[in-house]
């Protein structure tokens, strides 16, 4: 990762929790320790943050509490052929005019690119989602009120009277921290809450994960695996975890990656 973008990743980070750890920068950052103390020391020097021991604040403190979970930008990276792959195969669910829902994550994400040519209804949490509608798509665009949380790029509010409750949606199209035996599961209560709502003002919960989170585990489970409707993910998912999706009466979707749908052509 390039210096700018880590200092980028930092600054944001400290706005978000009153203190960070070098050890939290160095995960979110995927660099060394000792990467991030020269970069800690350079900002210091800009008087863009605050060097502590073992770590760095910001220079205004935040006023938001801060969300569990990785830097949007951080997690956008992981497994992106992936995520694109299984959006493709989301976005085919969707018929023109339809009224969607849509969470904030990284998977859901790459869902835009797939409806820039489409018109349909789209509530969404996500301000990154939100944004990219708006610029290159045809669809309209309902956000609920609250706070946006710039790490994650999610709006969140704690409040029952926001204008989610006024949206239906056929669908809601939706990431998770991972998903198992007892359900789907998240990383935060906050982020559980908001979700929630979501989910209430949708007939089908379709589930958006790569194969590597069905080996992640959360102590908060957001939803029963019997509300899911759909599982969409990749073709890494285990036997087991296809048992266990199949034995739940969960529709299960495994989407091909388009470099083997390329060389299946090839080979035809």
């Amino acid at each position: 990762m390039h210096e700018r973008e880590r200092h980028r990743i930092i600054l944001s980070a400290v706005q978000e929790r009153p203190v960070i750890t070098i050890q939290d920068i160095a995960e979110l950052t995927e660099a060394s320790e000792a990467t991030i103390r020269r970069d800690i020391a350079a900002l210091h020097v800009q008087g863009k943050l605050r060097r502590v021991r073992g770590g760095a604040e910001a220079v205004h403190p935040p006023q938001l509490a801060p969300l569990a979970g990785r830097h949007f930008h951080v997690s956008e990276s992981e497994n992106a052929d992936k995520k694109r792959a299984i959006a493709r195969e989301a976005v085919a669910l969707c018929q023109e005019g339809d009224a969607i829902i849509i969470n904030g994550g990284t998977t859901t994400f790459q869902m835009v690119h797939f409806l820039a040519s489409r018109r349909l209804q789209v509530m969404t949490n996500s301000f990154a989602i939100a944004e990219h509608l708006v610029k290159n798509s045809k669809s309209s665009v309902t956000i609920p009120g609250g706070a946006i949380y710039r790490e994650q790029s999610i709006i969140l509010s704690p409040f029952d009277n926001d204008v989610t409750r006024n949206f239906y949606g056929k669908r809601m199209f939706m990431g998770s921290q991972g998903v198992g035996p007892f359900g789907v599961m998240e990383s935060d209560a906050l982020i559980i809450q908001g979700e929630q709502k979501l989910i209430n003002q949708a007939d089908e919960l379709v589930l958006l994960v790569d194969s590597t989170k069905f080996s992640r585990r959360s102590s908060l489970i957001l939803c029963p695996l019997s509300r899911v409707s759909t599982i969409i993910t990749d073709d890494g998912i285990s036997e087991a975890d296809r048992k266990m999706v199949e034995d739940a009466g969960v529709n299960l979707i495994v989407a091909p990656l388009q470099d083997k749908r390329r060389n299946s052509a090839s080979v035809a």
